[in-house]
């Protein structure tokens, strides 16, 4: 895995009031490209102002940036010497460049419109110094200098102050990450992300003939205490950062399977580019390919086989322990459907009786799959995390993509992930021939495999996975603002409904015919 170990770049702590950045800007290029990377991460609101000697070349990066915003590389940006200020109107709002230079005395700003900027605009400020002491504690400052006779040549010391702070360290250290591996003079274009804070951008090299992956998952911040002073993620054993991702990509691919190599990576800031799998995956045009998902599940097979560890290096020094998947994390999520589903469908709160017996239900349930062996589980082994390598061969043309809440759990759990896709239909055969085929590897494998443990395993880790994506999709509905998941929710409840058959589940199916009455239905 190379680049796992290059961890020395400086990473700001979400509290830091200041970071500066010093860089050399050997041409216009380089401008723009710092004009680009910067447009990435304003925000309305923001305050920039543009400090340096006559000369220096404000004007011109201010005139990259304002493009950049606006999305128009050939949208005229005069100086505003004479003018004073100029707006355009941009993609995330207005844009207001100002150069003060004509201004004598800090009173001046009134007659000049200042205090009537609108407050939701981008702000860009030459010789901002000349306005007095009438700036925002939160902005980015960006003072250049010539370095050389070539005109082009300068340096740039941005400083971030306040909230900004911890923006441009992020953006200092995704540069210094591209920079690490090689990969600065690319298109960066966003990725459709996944349904948590990370995000995704595809690094294409100026002829398209490569690209590579640039991961940003800074540490997330604790949520509010729900259980004994821990937030929700802490006890559902989600990952804070990303060295659950470096140690598990790395612990895959020593293991014959095809994650992810890390090619740089800035673990304090969360910073990590990867190999580019490409954009083909296991289904396509929404309808699962067969071929591919059963080499999906024999992949999965070949892992639960292993014998595996429970702690693997992340870079010199340090190691991740995988957390179990206990049973006060497998009965949080379930309990996501009452807070989040049932008011999503219009229902009151649960009686008390009412939630306390689905808890211990859920324990009856779920205790016994509990005692039995525990695998590497991944933990979200569905479609949209699986992608197709034709030039590989075996289990390794199935390219790995979101293991870092992996966890100690049921080996059931990801084949039902699998066979149960919560984002596209599963034939009902398919569900059948991809549980048969693990099944025979797996007793292959191991003549003691308990294929009737596994069954019961396979409804009730069925059953809890659906119960509590239920629940996330109406909380990325109604806290997070993505109604798209919604449209998921049918198949979803199918799924449940597929799951709550099976013998061992009775008395939660008749707990959910009770209490949710309409969502269970016939298969």
């Amino acid at each position: 895995m190379a680049g796992a170990e290059r961890t020395g770049i400086a990473a700001v702590p979400a509290q830091a009031t200041e970071h500066s950045w010093r860089l050399s800007l050997p041409s216009l290029a380089a401008t723009e490209a710092l004009a680009r990377s910067l447009a990435e991460i304003l925000q309305p609101g923001d305050l920039v102002t543009l400090g340096g000697g006559l000369g220096v070349g404000k004007t011109s990066f201010a005139r990259a940036l304002i493009r950049h915003l606006c999305e128009s590389p050939d949208l005229d940006v005069p100086s505003p010497t004479f003018t004073l200020i100029q707006t355009y109107d941009g993609g995330r709002g207005p844009i207001v460049h100002a150069d003060l230079y004509r201004i004598e005395r800090p009173e001046e700003m009134e007659t000049l419109g200042w205090n009537e900027i609108d407050e939701t605009a981008i702000l860009l400020v030459e010789w901002a110094e000349r306005a007095g002491t009438d700036l925002s504690d939160d902005r980015l400052d960006i003072r250049f200098v010539l370095d050389g006779p070539e005109g082009e040549r300068r340096r740039a010391r941005l400083t971030g102050h306040g909230s900004f702070a911890p923006r441009l360290a992020l953006m200092h250290a995704v540069h210094e990450a591209q920079a690490a591996c090689g990969w600065t003079d690319v298109t960066r274009t966003h990725i459709q992300g996944d349904a948590s804070s990370r995000s995704y951008e595809r690094l294409t090299r100026g002829d398209g003939s490569a690209s590579a992956i640039l991961m940003i998952a800074p540490k997330r911040p604790d949520g509010p205490p729900v259980r004994g002073g821990r937030p929700y993620s802490q006890i559902v054993k989600l990952a804070e950062d990303v060295r659950p991702f470096v140690a598990l990509a790395r612990g895959l691919a020593d293991r014959g399977f095809s994650a992810p190599e890390i090619y740089a990576a800035d673990l304090a800031a969360g910073v990590l580019v990867l190999e580019d799998f490409g954009r083909e995956g296991i289904a396509v045009d929404g309808a699962p390919v067969a071929e591919r998902y059963l080499e999906s599940v024999s992949m999965l097979a070949r892992l639960h086989a292993m014998d595996l560890p429970e702690t693997l290096p992340v870079a010199e020094g340090s190691s991740h322990t995988i957390p179990r998947y206990d049973l006060e994390a497998l009965l949080m999520e379930t309990e996501l459907l009452p807070d989040w589903y049932l008011p999503h469908v219009g229902q009151h709160a649960l009686a008390m009786s009412a939630r306390v017996g689905f808890s211990d239900l859920w324990a009856k349930a779920l205790t016994p799959i509990l005692t039995e062996p525990v695998t590497w589980t991944l933990r979200d082994v569905h479609s949209p995390n699986l992608m197709w390598l034709a030039d590989r061969q075996g289990v390794r043309r199935v390219g790995l993509l979101d293991f870092q809440d992996c966890v100690l759990g049921p080996p059931a759990y990801d084949v039902v992930s699998l066979a149960q896709d919560a984002r596209l239909d599963v034939p009902a055969e398919l569900e059948l021939k991809l549980v048969g085929y693990y099944v025979r590897q797996r007793k292959e494998a191991d003549a003691s495999f308990d294929n009737g443990a596994f069954a019961r395993a396979y409804a009730v880790t069925g059953a809890q996975r659906a119960t509590k994506i239920l629940g996330i999709f109406a909380r990325l509905n109604h806290r997070d603002g993505k109604p798209h998941y919604l449209k998921h929710l049918p198949r979803i409840a199918r799924n449940l409904s597929r799951s709550l058959a099976h013998p061992a589940l009775s008395d939660l199916k008749i707990w959910y015919e009770t209490h949710v009455p309409g969502l269970i239905t016939p298969d």
